[in-house]
């Protein structure tokens, strides 16, 4: 049980970051292949490089988050954003390595590591502050998953949520 305010923080973080990642998991279980792929217009994106985005970010800034610059000289960001023939199984893989390496980094964080400084493209940043920027930035794209992937099912769509009009029932 967290007992200071530093590992309240960090666990109230955890289950911010794996509920988000819960609604898309439950997206991804509604759609097939395919949908992945499916892209609204030519300027957007499918969930396909979402995923493939969201995975190098979270191992780009969660290994040796301590340690090193969180923007890794390994990572290939515009490669995050082509198209490629991965399976579905193959991009859930990418997706579930990319939350296992950020939940294992979160955990292993104690309250005195909360204010250490670490750099991300060189920016120092304190870590929580680094903590709180992808706690911004990762809910961004699953909102985007979710929202393609209601456009996919449509009438078929299962609700992850309160549907409309049914806040008042019980």
């Amino acid at each position: 049980m967290a007992t200071s305010l530093g590992e309240i923080y960090l666990q109230s973080v955890i289950t911010r970051m794996t509920g988000y990642k819960e609604l898309a998991d439950k997206t991804f279980e509604q759609l097939v292949e395919k949908d992945f792929y499916f892209k609204p217009n030519e300027t957007s994106n499918s969930i396909a490089i979402i995923i493939q985005h969201m995975s190098g970010n979270m191992l780009s800034r969660w290994t040796n988050f301590l340690g090193e610059d969180g923007e890794k000289t390994w990572r290939m960001r515009d490669e995050e954003f082509e198209e490629h023939s991965y399976s579905k199984q193959q991009l859930l893989d990418k997706w579930n390595k990319g939350w296992d390496c950020l939940v294992n980094s979160l955990r292993s964080l104690t309250e005195a590591d909360l204010l250490k400084t670490i750099h991300i493209r060189n920016e120092p940043l304190s870590a929580i502050d680094a903590i709180n920027r992808q706690l911004a930035h990762y809910p961004h794209h699953v909102g985007q998953i979710l929202y393609i992937g209601k456009m996919i099912k449509g009438d078929q769509w299962k609700n992850l949520s309160m549907p409309k009009r049914k806040s008042n029932q019980k």
